[in-house]
């Protein structure tokens, strides 16, 4: 039996440091890395499940081509790399490196991605995607602010007198954070949970306040106003380090009156709310990622900032804005938010871009050349990309599909050719977190089942098929020795991080500010933090300063009374985990859940088959009646695979955030009835 030290390179908060038991070539047994003061008490049930999914019955571990009855068959490793470089040099021939769509997302972290980029760009361009699912126009809104996307180191929420979470759901996406707030709790800190759904965070909470979907932001800048009139800010704190304060206020026109009508919320609630930032001492502000998954979501990040801007609750103990804290993201994308902007001619040979926001329609409309290919790989866009539909249409119009996964996945299961992907533990690699402030290495500690080979390994031998010239720094030889090298010569210029210290443990990163912004530099134009914003106008075309608008959709609410929401799962990442068997057994069957007064009138009972609907598309699922959603409110969680129940963004019309190019999930409009 062997020990060995590692970290989860998912698209999460956390990155938590975990121990890992092997016996031979497998893996019995996952324990908590206490060296991880983020993560001390060791992983959630995701990270738990590794040995399942890393050895399951179900992962692809030979390459699969679809035959001409439409059905897969397994083929060698040899012959599949074969195939891929003999048609990707063809279709590039007849149409040009830009037909050929090059689509990665972010389901596994880490340095070695890096190694695609170079095989790209070697093999003379292609279409690329700009923006991204997640979470930009939340970035944008915070860079555009304060300069730079950082925040406190996590342990610092115990010095909080005040907590403000809004618009997340920590206790099932973020649980080691929820240990913090316990403990900030158990010290006399305030908890407020801001979200118009009951969730099991809500539970936790002293304070509920549960506001209209996408009226947050008028929410905040109506406790900004309250704030500023009772003269609980920080006069010094704005003369010092903010810049355009005074436009600020003169914009404040939502009165706490004004805002019940938006809100739905209570005028004198929303003045109590104001008065515990005011007088809450240390103010801790914990804002999510589904509030910027609005059209609007850009500006209501930047309205709920300016609370603890006003408030002097930035650069100090206790305080701050923890959107995101890309202090140790030095490696894999976003070093800044800028990163998600669309390539431009100065990109060379990556000429051209489509929106992942509009990932169907722009494929679709693809000219000169015409996409005639796609590469996908640690993604799912069939599942979890904006208007289903489209996206659909735009694959099935492909010649060739080729997809690099783990498991039958929807997208998977649309492609021509499957190259197995590997698993976490069978390369090594290192990996930044955008919560906690440690950089990790993530260690080969099993070798790959069946013909499974790491997509820098897959690089390789189509650089080679191809024709390409050798370049070991750029695409590294085969070998987990020979990625150690490459991993050693691309850190050199970091000369706090040496391969020796990170394979001891989690190293803090260069320069990490513990307390973000205690220097109160702030890299804006002019130097301060800007809530008034030229950059806003002049590369957005948004107002200069933090205002509300309303949701596009509003338009339709006769013909789609119910606004769709569609959160993260807490046993999922996504679109991942949801196949294994331990979640599937902690888990209760997925489904849509409406209000009880929303389902009474549509003779809708729980566990029945329910069709959701709109003008962009439709899905079935079963009904949960639940008292956690309010009327007015259905929510499909997405990442659920469509054989399951899901489907969720057949719903959702492809569009972009009002910055950062973002995608527009939630506030969409549907109807729901029985079938």
């Amino acid at each position: 039996m062997k020990e060995f030290l590692t970290a989860c390179p998912r698209n999460c908060y956390s990155t938590c440091s975990f121990r890992v038991l092997v016996d031979g070539n497998i893996i019995t047994k996952i324990l908590p890395f206490k060296g991880n003061l983020a993560t001390p008490e060791g992983p959630c049930i995701k990270g738990l499940s590794y040995i399942e999914r890393t050895h399951s019955a179900e992962r692809i571990i030979f390459p699969l081509i679809r035959g001409k009855n439409g059905k897969f068959h397994k083929i060698g490793i040899s012959e599949a790399l074969g195939l891929a470089a003999e048609t990707l040099a063809s279709i590039k021939e007849e149409f040009g490196p830009q037909s050929i769509l090059w689509y990665r997302g972010s389901g596994m972290s880490g340095l070695t991605n890096e190694i695609g980029t170079a095989f790209w760009k070697q093999f003379g361009g292609a279409t690329t995607t700009y923006g991204n699912l997640c979470w930009p126009a939340g970035l944008e809104a915070v860079r555009l602010t304060l300069g730079t996307v950082k925040h406190n180191v996590p342990w610092d929420i115990e010095n909080a007198n005040t907590i403000i979470i809004w618009g997340k759901n920590p206790a099932q996406t973020n649980i080691q954070e929820i240990a913090f707030i316990s403990r900030a709790r158990d010290n006399g800190s305030r908890v407020i949970v801001i979200d118009p759904l009951r969730t099991p965070t809500a539970d936790k909470s002293d304070i509920l306040i549960s506001p209209r979907p996408g009226t947050d932001g008028a929410l905040a800048l109506a406790a900004a106003k309250i704030l500023i009139d009772e003269d609980m800010i920080d006069k010094n704190f704005i003369e010092k380090y903010v810049s355009g304060f005074d436009e600020f206020k003169k914009s404040l026109r939502i009165s706490p009156s004004d805002a019940e009508i938006i809100t739905g919320i209570p005028q004198l609630e929303i003045a109590r709310f104001a008065r515990t930032i005011g007088s809450g001492g240390n103010v801790t502000f914990l804002p999510g990622y589904g509030l910027q998954r609005y059209s609007n979501g850009g500006q209501t990040v930047r309205s709920i900032l300016s609370l603890a801007i006003i408030t002097g609750n930035i650069g100090k103990k206790g305080s701050g804005f923890n959107y995101a804290n890309l202090q140790s993201y030095i490696f894999d994308e976003p070093k800044e938010p800028l990163s998600y902007y669309p390539e431009g001619e100065k990109e060379k040979p990556f000429r051209r871009s489509v929106s992942m926001a509009r990932l169907g329609k722009d494929m679709l409309e693809a000219k000169m050349p015409e996409l005639k290919a796609i590469w996908v790989e640690r993604a799912n866009p069939m599942l979890q990309s904006p208007d289903s539909n489209s996206v659909r249409k735009a694959f099935s119009g492909l010649k060739f599909r080729l997809v690099v996964e783990q498991f039958m996945t929807d997208t998977a299961s649309a492609a021509d050719l499957i190259l197995p992907a590997k698993d976490i533990f069978e390369q090594s690699d290192i990996i930044g977190s955008y919560w906690s402030p440690y950089v990790q290495f993530k260690p080969k500690i099993i070798d790959s089942p069946g013909e499974v080979m790491p997509e820098s390994e897959i690089y390789f031998h189509l650089a080679r098929r191809l024709d390409f010239k050798a370049d070991e720094k750029q695409i590294p030889s085969p070998g987990n020795d020979n990625i150690e090298k490459w991993i050693e010569e691309r850190i050199k210029g970091y000369s706090a991080l040496t391969l020796e210290d990170l394979k001891k443990g989690p190293v803090i990163a260069p320069g990490l500010q513990e307390i973000a912004y205690d220097d109160f530099i702030f890299k804006t134009p002019s130097g301060k933090i800007e809530l008034f914003s030229a950059e806003a106008v002049e590369r957005w075309g948004i107002s200069p300063l933090p205002v509300f608008v309303p949701l596009d959709e509003e338009s339709q609410n006769e013909k789609f009374p119910l606004l769709f929401l569609s959160p993260n799962a807490g046993n999922r990442i996504h679109s991942q985990f949801g196949n294994l068997k331990i979640i599937r057994d902690n888990t209760d069957s997925p489904g849509v859940s409406i209000s009880a007064s929303d389902a009474i009138s549509r003779g809708i009972s729980a566990g029945d088959q329910v069709r959701i609907f709109n003008d962009t598309g439709e899905t079935i699922s079963k009904a949960i009646v639940s008292g956690r959603i309010p009327p007015g409110v259905v929510v499909l969680p997405n990442g659920i695979w469509l054989n399951e129940g899901g489907g969720g963004n057949f719903m959702i019309p492809g569009k972009e955030t009002d910055i950062g190019f973002g995608s527009a999930f939630h506030g969409n409009r549907v109807e729901i009835e029985k079938i």
